[in-house]
């Protein structure tokens, strides 16, 4: 039995992990969740609190913005603009561990820039979002079969 912040005896936090998977169609893209979350949050067992979506990998990131192609494509071309494909970046040379040359630097940049996570409230067991949000998960790196977590915690 834990304690709320007024000291009231008996609220117990409940916790559920669920793990998603997709696969991008391109090498950079913009992949909206929001109605997997909404799924989640609405089949879970947790009435109020909040549910936190991230990402398990470093060349992709988890956003959240206007959901318009246009917004979409603004985003994109900005994170191009900041971060190059052909900036002479270190990463891109022979990496002994993976066997292979790496040529995903832009892809860790963008991530570092985007993050990887965002928390968001639930009430009434209802994700809650402002009037034009949507939840991206946000490919750098693609074509490739990527996760995500949806963790949710409350009462």
């Amino acid at each position: 039995m834990l304690c709320d912040s007024w000291g009231k005896r008996g609220i117990l936090m409940k916790t559920e992990l669920l793990i998603k998977h997709l696969c991008s169609d391109m090498e950079t893209q913009l992949i909206k969740i929001t109605e997997e979350v909404k799924k989640a949050v609405s089949n879970s067992s947790i009435e109020n609190g909040v549910v936190f979506i991230i990402c398990s990998h470093t060349t992709c990131g988890i956003t959240i913005n206007e959901s318009l192609e246009c917004v979409e494509t603004d985003i994109l071309d900005f994170l191009d603009t900041i971060v190059p494909v052909d900036s002479p970046y270190t990463h891109a040379h022979f990496l002994m561990s993976y066997g292979t040359t790496s040529g995903n630097s832009p892809g860790h940049l963008k991530q570092m820039i985007v993050g990887n996570n965002c928390v968001l409230p639930i009430k009434n067991r209802k994700l809650v979002l402002g009037h034009a949000q949507d939840i991206y998960f946000a490919e750098f790196d693609g074509i490739k079969n990527r996760k995500y977590f949806i963790q949710l915690l409350g009462e």
